[in-house]
């Protein structure tokens, strides 16, 4: 009889975990957020509680993805970058143990200004130098090549919690130091450094709001996922890199050289209390939205190509965790 009681009592409270929250929760990169959203609102029509998508950027994201298990706690993470070996390791002092990655699509990272001004072609060192805290601090573009107008410069620049921040860092900040012969000198940390002279302003998360400052101001440039651009073009136009322009392909086949893949992750754990986490999964990867034709590509996403689109595929059908988190 007591053993009966004690089982009555342990289903009610795994019912209570169960009917804690019926939607699906997700923070993260404002990257990914805009398609994610849009994923969500799909997901919502087909019966399904339509799941709340907050924009915290990657790290922050990360921060409260690994967090813990349970209701309190979201489902899901987007990331304009992979996990970090720390973030792997704060999931797991807090349980959080079996993730599935799920890489979105390709992405890459533009540097843009207003529309209509002349077309501007910038190396990883000119953006080293007019950004770095430890590099020659310019006012203008000419002082960091006198090939560039005499234009002051100014940057609206991702804050330290932004996926892309990390993305940029990587791909302009560390390869524009080393090319500038300054990475033995200075290292990783300093070259990685944005000033704080002014020049380079952190503009927060709200991707959609630089855009905008953009589209009033002609001196200002921005740092920021092609799909921002791709649904902008009004506004905006983006800079050549190292002689590369921007577009669908030229990411794709990662000849545009600030080009990144996306992704999200998810609690295999949350399976079992969340509704709608699989389907929601079996909506983003499929190919109305993420194939080649899909909503999302109409959005700026750049597919992946069929053999990674397959594996993405297989590991979320089969809800296979990613063995950095596996014991």
């Amino acid at each position: 009889m007591l053993q009966k009681m004690l089982c009555g009592l342990l289903f009610l409270v795994i019912s209570g975990t169960v009917f804690a929250r019926q939607n699906i929760t997700i923070v993260g990169s404002s990257t990914v957020y805009p398609f994610t959203t849009v994923v969500a609102e799909k997901h919502g029509k087909k019966g399904w509680k339509t799941p709340i998508v907050e924009s915290t950027g990657t790290g922050g994201g990360m921060k409260l993805f690994c967090a813990g298990l349970g209701a309190k706690h979201p489902d899901f993470t987007n990331a304009s970058r992979a996990i970090k070996k720390s973030e792997i390791e704060l999931c797991r002092q807090n349980g959080v143990r079996d993730i599935i990655e799920v890489i979105v699509g390709n992405d890459g990272i533009v540097f843009a200004h207003k529309q209509g001004q002349a077309k501007w072609n910038l190396t990883k060192v000119q953006l080293w130098k007019a950004m770095a805290q430890h590099g020659p601090k310019p006012t203008n573009w000419n002082q960091v090549d006198s090939s560039l107008p005499n234009q002051e410069i100014h940057i609206m620049a991702p804050p330290p919690t932004s996926g892309t921040r990390d993305a940029w860092n990587d791909l302009v900040m560390k390869q524009g130091c080393k090319e500038a012969g300054m990475y033995k000198t200075l290292g990783k940390k300093k070259c990685n450094s944005f000033r704080d002279d002014g020049p380079v302003e952190e503009a927060g998360e709200n991707d959609t709001l630089i855009v905008k400052r953009l589209g009033a101001d002609k001196k200002s440039f921005g740092i920021f996922g092609f799909s921002f651009l791709h649904e902008n073009q009004d506004l905006i136009q983006s800079v050549d890199i190292e002689g590369q322009k921007v577009s669908l392909e030229s990411i794709q086949n990662y000849t545009y050289p600030i080009s990144r893949p996306l992704f999200f992750y998810a609690k295999k754990k949350h399976f079992e209390i969340i509704p709608g986490m699989k389907e929601f999964m079996a909506e983003y990867t499929s190919e109305g939205a993420m194939g080649e034709y899909g909503y999302l590509s109409d959005l700026g996403l750049v597919p992946l190509e069929y053999q990674t689109l397959a594996q993405v595929r297989y590991n979320v059908d089969n809800l296979v965790a990613n063995q950095f988190t596996k014991h």
